[in-house]
């Protein structure tokens, strides 16, 4: 069976972070770093974030990094990575061609340890920049704060706490995945059928907190106040030949481009296309999709590549016969085109149907850098095509089993 220990996973927090990140502590060194990520809201504001990034010291990373832990070095991306995507986006009409070494060369060194690009990931983003009010509730928008941001506001924490309960709330179907996975190997029809009711059940609290979305953050806001800093800088107009990283030997002076920070790096869905046997056309659209999923933590990546070779599930429903376990499967197909329509609606509403911003703000391209209405539409629709026909029922499950 899949050990989701192996795979950075916990059945509690899903794909989030094991670890109490509002109670890790970095050494001395790094205090104008913590600093630095404290006033971005101040700089931002100011209008000079590059003037006070400018003066941070270049951390020796080598001297660090074999001695931080992991809690340590993803709250270093966290802040790093908000740094950085502050000094690229965070003055208006000023985006820069290059970012300056003492920045650059630190966090390339971060980013490589921990096997991410160097710009800020949905890790980083969402997955360990959270904290809880008590420490004894439950993962919700109620219970938990975000530990870094731009301009620390309503909509943009909440905008992010929405992600980081939808990951809470996934955890019990992720965890069920590889016992289903094992019960379908073995041909036992009540561990397919209790498996896939506990994934079922776990969907029905998903999509309602997405349907929150809006409670608290606001389409204006969102893509005025809190969009414009998640950009990357592939396929951003803003930054055709990409970003040079000074000083970072790899690079050799090179623009890079890189993709930003978007929510179709969260592991979820994509975990459940490979479990469900979902397919995506190939075609260009689907060249995004396999590029995004170069952006997620390698363990991540590991558990949707190898539930994607593991997984017979689609095969067995279908040889079954049963129409209940068929109407099963579906409705978890159900659950996850109901995410991929919300997140369609909004897409639109809270970007398309904007008035455009900066050049770096388009209302057309995702802050990953795709055509986004047209990905989320294909990757909609492709799930309903996915849907089984409902054998004829004779009130019998498979081998003559009652079906619950």
């Amino acid at each position: 069976m899949l050990n989701i220990s192996d795979y950075d996973i916990t059945a509690d927090r899903g794909f989030l972070t094991p670890h109490d990140m509002d109670k890790v502590t970095l050494p001395e060194d790094f205090a104008p770093i913590l600093r630095a990520g404290k006033h971005l809201s101040d700089y931002i504001t100011a209008g000079r974030v590059q003037v006070f990034l400018d003066q941070l010291p270049e951390i020796d990373m080598d001297k660090h990094l074999p001695h931080l832990d992991d809690a340590q070095l993803r709250m270093l991306m966290v802040h790093y990575s908000f740094i950085v995507q502050s000094y690229v986006w965070g003055e208006e009409g000023n985006v820069p061609l290059k970012l300056p070494r003492n920045i650059a060369v630190p966090y390339c060194k971060l980013a490589d340890k921990i096997g991410q690009y160097p710009l800020l990931p949905y890790t980083a983003y969402t997955l360990d920049n959270w904290g809880k009010l008590d420490q004894d509730g439950p993962i919700e928008c109620e219970n938990i704060w975000v530990i870094q941001n731009f301009i620390d506001g309503q909509d943009e924490n909440w905008f992010i706490m929405i992600h980081i309960e939808i990951e809470a709330k996934a955890g019990p179907a992720l965890a069920t995945i590889p016992s289903v996975i094992d019960a379908v190997k073995s041909k036992d029809m009540g561990g397919v059928v209790a498996g896939l009711a506990k994934i079922r059940d776990a969907w029905e609290h998903i999509n309602p907190v997405f349907d929150k979305m809006p409670d608290k953050c606001d389409p204006y806001m969102y893509y005025n106040r809190v969009r414009p800093y998640i950009h990357g800088w592939k396929g951003n107009p803003a930054m055709p030949e990409g970003l040079i990283y000074e000083g970072v030997d790899k690079y050799d002076g090179k623009p890079q481009s890189f993709r930003g920070q978007t929510g179709s790096q969260s592991s979820i869905v994509p975990t459940m296309d490979a479990f469900l046997g979902i397919e995506h056309d190939n075609d260009p659209l689907r060249e995004y999709l396999d590029e995004l999923h170069e952006y997620r933590p390698p363990r991540h990546r590991k558990f949707i590549e190898d539930v994607r070779e593991n997984s017979e599930l689609r095969k067995f429903v279908q040889a079954s016969g049963n129409p209940e376990l068929t109407m099963l499967y579906n409705e978890i197909i159900g659950h996850v085109q109901r995410f991929r329509t919300r997140h369609l609606e909004y897409a639109a509403n809270y970007i398309n149907k904007q008035a455009r911003g900066a050049d770096g703000n388009p209302v057309d391209v995702g802050t990953g850098g795709t055509p986004f209405m047209k990905y989320l539409k294909k990757h909609r629709d492709e799930s309903v095509n996915h849907l089984l026909p409902i054998p004829e029922s004779n009130g019998n499950g498979h081998n003559g089993e009652k079906v619950a």
